[in-house]
């Protein structure tokens, strides 16, 4: 059975926030001027994001994308800064990643790695970079805790993954929604920001567009958040701004198997086995292009944990090798070679009048598809007895389980779970603000960044904690802006 603990929020800030929503019901809904335009219209205006605006020293933050990171981001902006406009910029559905994650109940985060070193190992790209303030600022313990003071109960399974009690991803959806609408974040969709330049007053110049109307419209930000993930509409606008872009290529993916007989065994499970990968254009050895855990045989091929986490930590040099190698799988990784033949041998003493396909070690607990497909393998007869099996069939039977080679002829998407290995350098950002090192109030966040995580949660903990940060980041520097305009409006009137 599955062991999960449940983390109930008891929550005087909690309850405090809800008092605070009455008291400002009236600030929290903005409204986004529309304006239709000819093929050839063109306007230039700073967003008015309420009707009557407090003041003309309030600040805006353009995000650019609803997903995690972006709404994430944008909450924790407000929640710094209350008197910034902030205004998420989606083309589609927000937070349609969070919808579909786990399986449609969403893995929020990880909770078996409390220590951020630790958890940084989790992130083919990025693990050293990320050893140092990131997680520390903001870890899976932080992401929790937020969830559970805004309402969501949480759980955390027996291998560390975390989900909503409801196992339901709704209750995370609803939450930020929520959150964001009490905070007052303007979110926009059916939007496209196309482009992006800086003005000569230090500001930023967005072109905001409707794809399925003629219409576009500039905007001046002061801020601008890049939560983008690995669409090309947000490595577009970094490369405008100035910065690189490490060309995107997937991971997290499954392995196509060149064995017209393992479609045979489709929707068999192992628990535990070993797989490593081996690719002609690496030489070099990889630690970590060796996994242990469960492995899932699916119509095309191999699945599971194990071979999602060698699809992201060999991302790149299976993109090189056009996704082909060799994958050697060990069935029984609890045991040595030398103990396999011994059991083996002790099943054919004490078996000898059963038929070889009926009975295997109960110790292995193979399945009966898989020991049908091993004899298939080794040419053996099933209805033979295991009196009547040579020693020789026997080693050459527990060779197979502990050095089984398949041949990798390709690669299946990973649904729409879609994660790739690439974007802005990290090289490029300031992590303990999220802050561009190229031009200053240009922030970033999420998979539009050369971060990504292995299978179990980290993916979206990059996206919190990155969010987190640059949120913020610009809420604390819109304050320390709007309070030195304060000052000096102070001096001149006084003058």
């Amino acid at each position: 059975m599955t062991k999960m603990n449940a983390m109930n929020f008891a929550s005087p800030r909690f309850i405090h926030r809800a008092g605070f929503r009455s008291e400002t019901s009236s600030n929290l809904v903005h409204i986004f001027r529309h304006s239709f335009f000819g093929r050839h219209g063109r306007r230039y205006s700073a967003l008015p994001l309420s009707p009557n605006p407090k003041s003309s020293d309030e600040e805006l933050l353009v995000v650019v994308g609803g997903g995690a990171a972006g709404m994430y981001g944008a909450i924790m902006a407000k929640t710094a800064a209350p008197d910034l406009r902030v205004v998420v910029i989606e083309k589609a559905k927000p937070l349609s990643k969070v919808k579909i994650s786990g399986g449609g109940r969403c893995n929020l985060t990880n909770g078996h790695f409390a220590d951020h070193m630790l958890l940084a190992d989790n992130y083919p790209r990025g693990n050293k970079e990320l050893r140092g303030s990131f997680f520390k600022t903001h870890g899976p313990m932080d992401t929790m805790s937020w969830f559970c003071e805004n309402g969501v109960e949480l759980k955390i399974e027996e291998d560390g993954r975390v989900f909503p009690v409801s196992d339901s991803s709704s209750s995370i959806i609803d939450c930020l929604m929520s959150e964001a609408k009490m905070w007052g974040v303007s979110l926009q969709t059916g939007k496209v920001v196309t482009s992006a330049s800086y003005t000569t007053g230090g500001k930023f110049s967005v072109k905001l567009e409707k794809r399925s109307i003629d219409y576009v419209e500039y905007v001046e930000a002061d801020y601008l958040l890049i939560a983008s993930g690995s669409s090309q509409q947000g490595y577009n606008i970094a490369i405008q701004l100035g910065h690189s872009v490490i060309k995107p290529v997937p991971s997290l993916f499954t392995f196509k198997i060149d064995d017209l007989r393992l479609t045979e065994l489709s929707g068999l499970s192992f628990p535990k086995v070993e797989a490593k990968l081996k690719l002609e254009t690496l030489r070099n050895n990889v630690p970590q292009f060796t996994q242990v855990g469960p492995m899932l045989v699916t119509h095309w091929g191999l699945s599971g944990p194990v071979i999602l986490r060698l699809s992201a930590w060999g991302a790149r040099y299976l993109a090189s090798s056009e996704y082909k190698g060799t994958l050697l799988v060990d069935f029984a990784p609890d045991h040595h070679i030398d103990d396999l033949k011994s059991l083996f041998l002790n099943h054919k003493h004490h078996s000898a009048r059963q038929k070889l396909l009926n009975s295997s070690p109960s110790e292995l607990g193979l399945p009966k598809r898989f020991w049908k497909y091993i004899l298939d393998h080794e040419r053996l007869e099933g209805d033979i007895l295991w009196a009547s099996i040579s020693n020789n069939s026997l080693m050459s039977i527990a060779v197979t389980l502990k050095h089984w080679s398949f041949t990798v002829k390709g690669k299946g998407q990973f649904k729409d779970e879609f994660v790739t290995a690439g974007g802005v350098p990290l090289s490029e950002i300031y992590l303990n603000t999220m802050q561009s090192r190229i031009h200053p109030r240009l922030y970033f966040a999420g998979e539009v960044l050369n971060v990504d995580g292995i299978t179990g949660g980290f993916n979206f903990q990059n996206a919190w904690s990155g969010g987190y940060i640059a949120g913020t980041s610009i809420g604390k520097q819109s304050i320390v802006g709007i309070e030195g305009n304060s000052v000096c409006e102070s001096v001149h009137h006084d003058n």
